[in-house]
């Protein structure tokens, strides 16, 4: 766990120009994660990330990036090319954004549960380089199971 920390929610346009902010001043930022496209690795409702800004990012790491105006999303790099950084969620099985290496405002170093237990978030390296039908047949076993046993929402 990321230690005490008061919980706030905020409008996202609020809440990730001041998450941007806060990082760019060099600080690291706890952010509750929302919504399933992370699946497995990261829980949507349930797991909260730590975020910093480092000056180099890598194919594998998960990043907090605008992909839109004001489009923002937490996705995993799966290709560098140049000037373009191709993301897409461990539990989305097609469709990818692009974003420039300037529109990464962080990388998530730690995933922390519940019940306190952190972990980093690896390269998760296999997973990556599924197909679409296996990651669809593992994700629809996942959220019928593992999900159910550990409620969420």
């Amino acid at each position: 766990m990321f230690g005490s920390r008061m919980q706030v929610s905020l409008p996202n346009d609020i809440l990730i120009a001041e998450v941007g902010r806060l990082l760019n001043e060099g600080k690291d930022v706890v952010l509750m994660t929302k919504g399933s496209s992370m699946l497995p690795h990261i829980i949507g409702g349930r797991d909260s990330v730590l975020l910093r800004k480092n000056k180099e990012v890598n194919e594998g790491d998960v990043v907090l990036a605008e992909v839109g105006k004001s489009h923002y999303v937490l996705h995993r790099i799966v290709r560098i090319e140049g000037e373009e950084v191709t993301l897409r969620g461990d539990g989305n099985i097609v469709g990818c954004e692009r974003c420039r290496p300037g529109d990464i405002l962080g990388t998530v170093i730690e995933i922390s549960a519940p019940s306190g237990k952190s972990r980093k978030p690896g390269r998760a390296v296999v997973w990556r380089h599924l197909g679409a039908f296996p990651r669809r047949c593992i994700l629809a076993v996942y959220r019928r199971t593992v999900l159910k046993i550990i409620k969420v929402k």
